[in-house]
Parts: C-alpha cells; sequence; structure tokens
C-alpha cells in the first residue's frame, strides 16, 4: 500500500515523494520505493511519533528550502483508491485552488452510512475555480442514526484526510494556529542529520512537538479550507474488515490469500504468509497468520486488535513491537528456529551489499550458502563460499559477509551459544555509519 500511495503520483505534476516514517521502518520504506521503481525520495525519519501535523510541517519545511510555493499532496499510506481516472480528474480543480490559495482537503462521496469516518459538509462553490467548493465544518465520526441522516445529502462527504496546499501556506497557517508544533519541528529540521538516503529529524527537539493532527493543528481553524468532491472508490484501510471489505471474494462472500483453504465457511477474510491456514463451518472472521503468531477475530471486534497488542505490551512480548522478518540497508534476516542456546535465521543481501565488520561476545556462527556467491571476511582471512559451501567463524572472531555477485546472496546462519540477542554485536566497520 506504501508503494501503491507512491506510485499515484507518477505521471502527475509531483515530483518524487517526501516520505515520512518512523525510523524503526527506514529500511522496508526504502526497499518498497525500490522495488516499486522509484527513484529520488527523500525519506525523513521522525525519532517519535507526534501525529499528522509535525509529521507535515517537517514535509513542507523539507519542500519549501527549494521552492516555497511548490504544491504539496499529502497522502496517508494506509488508504485504498480503485478509480485512478477520478482520482486524477479529482486533483485539477484542488491544484488550482490550491496555487490560488486554499487549503485544500478531498470529501470522498459516501456510499453507506459509515460510523467509522468523519465527515465534511460541503459549501458554496469558489468563484472561478468550478469544482471546488467552501469547507463549511468538519462532523465527527457519527453514530449510526447521525451517519444514516448524514447520508441523506450529496453536501455530506467523508473526510479522506488528502490534501493538497502550498509549502507556504500550510507554514503561515501552523505559526497562525499552532506556532509550538511548528517551532518544534523548524528546530528538528536544522538538528536534522542525513544518514545514507535518510533525514534524520533531531530528536530533542522534535520530541518537544504537541502531539496533534492536521485535521485539529489546522484543518478545522483555517478560513482558507476548500473541499473537491470525489468519488475515486477510496478506502480508509485502517482495519482488516476494512482490508476484507475491498478484496477479491468467492461465491461464499470469503476472501483467501496465501496457503488458504476453506471448507462450508462465509464472509471470512482469511490470509496466510506460508503456515497452511484451514476454515472450517464459521463465517464473519479474520484470520491471520503469519510466521510468530495467529489472529483470530470476529469481524466486528478488528477495530480492537490495538487492546491485543497492548497486552502484549504488558507482557513484555517481542510480537508486540518486531516482526519476525527485519530489514536492514543490505537486506534482511528472518528467524527460522529458536532453542535453547541456539537459533537458525535466514539472511538475504543484496548485489554489491556487505554487513558491518564484526565481532560478538557471546556466540559463534556457521553460515551455509544457499544461492549466490558470499565473500567472508574471518579475521585475516578473506574467502569466497559458493553454493552449498559453508563456513564456521569462532566466537570473538572479527568477520563480515559481501555479496560481490549479480544475484540476492542468500544464507543460512546458524547461532550457537550462551546469549543470542542482537545487541551482542561490536562493528569495527560499516558501509552504512552504524559503527
Amino acid at each position: 500500500m506504501l508503494a501503491e500511495t507512491a506510485l499515484r503520483a507518477a505521471g502527475t505534476l509531483f515530483t518524487p515523494p517526501i516520505v515520512v516514517t518512523n525510523q524503526e521502518h527506514r529500511f522496508v520504506v526504502a526497499e518498497q520505493l525500490r522495488n516499486a521503481g522509484i527513484s529520488g525520495a527523500q525519506v525523513v525519519l521522525e525519532p517519535v511519533g507526534r501525529n499528522s501535523a509535525p509529521a507535515i510541517t517537517a514535509a513542507a519545511l523539507l519542500a519549501s528550502e527549494t521552492d516555497p510555493d511548490t504544491v504539496l499532496w499529502i497522502m496517508a499510506a494506509d488508504a485504498s483508491i480503485s478509480d485512478l481516472a477520478a482520482l486524477d480528474a479529482a486533483l485539477k480543480p484542488a491544484i488550482a485552488a490550491a496555487r490560488e490559495g486554499y487549503f485544500v482537503t478531498f470529501g470522498m462521496t459516501p456510499t453507506a452510512p459509515e460510523t467509522g469516518y468523519g465527515y465534511i459538509a460541503q459549501g458554496e462553490a469558489l468563484p472561478g475555480l468550478p469544482g471546488a467548493f467552501r469547507l463549511d465544518r468538519f462532523i465527527e465520526k457519527p453514530d449510526a442514526p447521525t451517519a444514516a441522516k448524514l447520508l441523506k445529502s450529496d453536501k455530506n462527504l467523508w473526510n479522506s484526510g488528502m490534501f493538497i496546499f502550498r509549502a507556504s501556506l500550510l507554514l503561515a497557517e501552523m505559526e497562525r494556529y499552532a506556532p509550538d508544533v511548528l517551532t518544534a519541528v523548524q528546530a528538528a529540521m536544522r538538528t536534522r542529520k542525513t544518514d545514507l538516503d535518510f533525514i534524520r529529524l533531531g530528536a530533542e527537539a522534535f520530541e518537544t512537538s504537541p502531539d496533534i493532527s492536521i485535521d485539529y493543528a489546522i484543518a478545522e481553524k483555517t478560513d482558507k479550507a476548500a473541499v473537491v468532491p470525489a468519488a475515486i472508490g477510496w478506502s480508509d484501510v485502517g482495519s482488516w474488515s476494512a482490508l476484507a471489505e475491498i478484496a477479491i471474494k468467492d461465491a461464499n462472500g470469503n476472501a483467501g490469500l496465501g496457503d488458504v483453504v476453506l471448507e462450508d465457511s462465509q464472509n471470512s477474510y482469511v490470509r496466510s504468509d506460508g503456515t497452511l491456514t484451514a476454515l472450517l463451518g464459521v463465517k464473519d472472521l479474520v484470520v491471520v497468520t503469519t510466521k510468530d503468531a495467529v489472529l483470530v477475530a470476529h469481524k466486528d471486534e478488528t477495530q480492537n486488535v490495538k487492546k491485543i497488542v497492548d497486552r502484549l505490551k504488558k507482557m513484555k512480548r517481542p510480537e508486540a513491537d518486531t516482526h519476525n522478518r527485519t530489514y536492514r540497508p543490505w537486506g534482511f534476516y528472518e528467524s527460522l528456529i529458536q532453542g535453547d542456546r541456539f537459533q537458525v535465521k535466514r539472511i538475504v543481501v543484496w548485489p554489491g551489499a556487505k554487513l558491518s565488520l564484526q565481532k560478538h561476545f557471546h556466540r559463534a556462527e556457521h553460515w551455509v550458502v544457499v544461492t549466490g556467491c558470499a565473500s567472508v571476511t574471518c579475521d585475516s582471512e578473506i574467502r569466497l563460499v559458493h553454493e552449498n559451501e559453508s563456513i564456521y567463524l569462532p566466537l570473538g572472531s572479527i568477520h563480515r559477509m559481501e555479496n560481490p555477485g549479480k544475484i540476492p546472496l542468500t544464507v543460512i546462519e546458524v547461532q550457537s551459544g550462551a546469549y543470542l540477542g542482537e545487541d551482542d554485536i561490536v562493528r569495527f566497520e560499516d558501509t552504512y555509519g552504524r559503527n
């Protein structure tokens, strides 16, 4: 969905994207952009989450360094849009209104009395800007009876969370309505550091920013708000049940992705990342199987997944914070088996990439090359290890793996020792500035 969001601007008037993300997601973001063929993106890393207003302010400040009046199109990466032609048509009046100094949002034509979305009340047409209207007011997420009433008027639209405006306007409105946010983000931009292709915001300054959305900070207060109504097949995919709604379904209303078998089941969404997952005689379920956890929920309860996450955090379970696959600038690794004093991982290294020169105090490692060819440093020796060959790295040895070939290098790593944590590492040299 991140790649789909970034690709929506391809072929339009917009330049490569600015992506604002958490620093823990930097490598998976970079990899998804690379796989989508998106080059030239600027990836801004937040040291902590502070909601959308500070994130958007950082993007506006970065863009304004090149052109203060550049037009920005703000999109969250968790929305689905099925009618791209209609989206392109809606962009034209939105860009025109933004250039005239309006803070433009897109209002989605409702298709149901949805209680999970906020609404927008559309006002009068803007003179000389066909397709754009004044925004009368924002309406909080309604209860079911209120949502049914709102649906009776074509002037009530879903709030998509997409905005278009000039960078200079956003910064002026932030100074007017949310100066504490602007001050904090300006300081974070002044103290930013460049790390590979990433822009790291100054942590100390950014942490002082209020935690506030762009809606509350600016959109609901500005007198320059405008709306462009659109019917673009939009869905704010904020839950598993919402994802199920847009999935392709069989004759029984089921959506199955991955290694899935469904028997005598209806209206269920099933996704597996590898393990065979079978449903028998059930309905209205969401079942998600990954390599480290399984979720089973009624469709009506998927908005409450956060309760499970909060509980896992209180239990100090690693599944609450880490995924089985971990991305690094050189590739990724994933845990296959873990037991008492041993762990087995799969490591994939991109062509031309290499790990840091490092050592461990508590574990030894065996590397078995499955595909590709590895150039391995072990103390003073450098050796080429080909497919179906292995090498032993004793505890305390200074070692490194590099992929000198043209295809991804896949290695099975067997770790053994008293402590196998990722923090048992001393880096002596690193291409990616982590030592």
